[in-house]
């Protein structure tokens, strides 16, 4: 049996950060958690991580160790076409709710993720 466990984020406004990545996931907030200087999000249906947000004094000064990769478009097999339109469509709706988009990585040619930035300058993808 798997261990559950919950990922733990750094963050300047943790409610902010909290808010972003419950709308980036479909994730609501944890019942329960009243924290000022924390927050934490939870998957709706209890089958992925908790992923908990803590304030703290510093800021962000280098490229994140480890990041969140969006997969829009499900598992593989893809329409290459479809997962691209997919990926540009959840872009386009993460940069209304605050993120940045910085590039985009191709594959032989071919579409293979946006790289984009939350509210806070977290790196993270879309594909």
């Amino acid at each position: 049996m798997a261990t559950h466990w919950t990922l733990g984020c750094d963050a300047a406004d943790p409610h902010l950060l909290a808010r972003f990545w419950a709308h980036a996931l479909g994730y609501v907030p944890e019942p329960g958690y009243d924290d000022p200087d924390g927050a934490s999000i939870v998957d709706p249906d209890g089958k992925g991580p908790a992923i908990s947000f803590l304030r703290v004094p510093e800021g962000k000064v280098a490229k994140n160790r480890v990041h969140v990769d969006l997969r829009v478009a499900g598992e593989p097999p893809w329409d290459p076409d479809e997962r691209e339109r997919l990926a540009r469509a959840k872009a386009a709706d993460l940069v209304e709710a605050g993120a940045t988009v910085t590039g985009e990585q191709l594959y032989g040619g071919q579409f293979g993720h946006l790289v984009m930035r939350d509210p806070e300058g977290n790196e993270f993808c879309v594909a």
